[in-house]
């Protein structure tokens, strides 16, 4: 991975609300969605309860919006992605950020397995939401990719989309690589080289 950062960071500003989300995220991964309480949170944060619920109405508010922020990094990978020219030199700044940003992503996974707990019809909401943003900014990587000439013409755009993250899982996945650079490019190049023999 020769790429500079391009996207900044994902760090929340140093504010209530900021705090409020880092807190609430390290106990929801720490003890799960019903292991939390909204009384927990303000004492972490150091915050009265009615100040926790100026800024979020209720715990599934509070929880849907730092999964929004993972979001919102996703975002931000897909488009520093889409700032470079050409399939590889694209793939290659996606994996960097994605090593650079594992610690969140991590977190954001953790989280998402919470999802569940919240409302059938807010969980619905962020999981088009994220399909939209993730997959599909992916996909359209992809497709401009292929309608290039770039890839081959006999696989789906979305199913390389979908490959992709299959074969970079393990970047943001379980416990950090002892050389996490050297995996994804070992990763990028089995996916756009193959692994048999050239």
């Amino acid at each position: 991975m020769t790429v500079p950062p391009v996207s900044a960071p994902a760090a929340l500003p140093d504010t209530t609300r900021a705090r409020i989300q880092q807190e609430a995220a390290r106990l929801f991964v720490q003890s799960g969605y019903h292991g939390v309480s909204m009384r927990e949170v303000a004492e972490a944060v150091g915050v009265t309860k009615p100040a926790l619920y100026h800024h979020y109405a209720d715990k599934e508010a509070l929880f849907l919006a730092m999964l929004e922020g993972t979001l919102a990094g996703l975002a931000r990978l897909v488009a520093a992605a889409n700032a470079q020219v050409g399939i590889r030199l694209q793939l290659d700044t996606l994996v960097y950020e994605l090593l650079a940003s594992a610690p969140e992503q991590r977190v954001g996974l953790q989280l998402a397995g919470e999802l569940r707990h919240v409302s059938a019809e807010r969980r619905g909401a962020f999981e088009r939401e994220y399909r939209r943003v993730w997959i599909g900014g992916l996909s359209e990587l992809f497709e401009l990719a292929a309608a290039r000439g770039e890839l081959r013409a006999d696989v789906v755009p979305a199913m390389l989309a979908r490959a992709f993250l299959a074969l970079t899982y393990p970047l943001v996945t379980g416990a950090p690589s002892s050389d996490p650079q050297g995996m994804g490019r070992a990763l990028l190049a089995v996916f756009l080289d193959g692994a048999t023999p050239r």
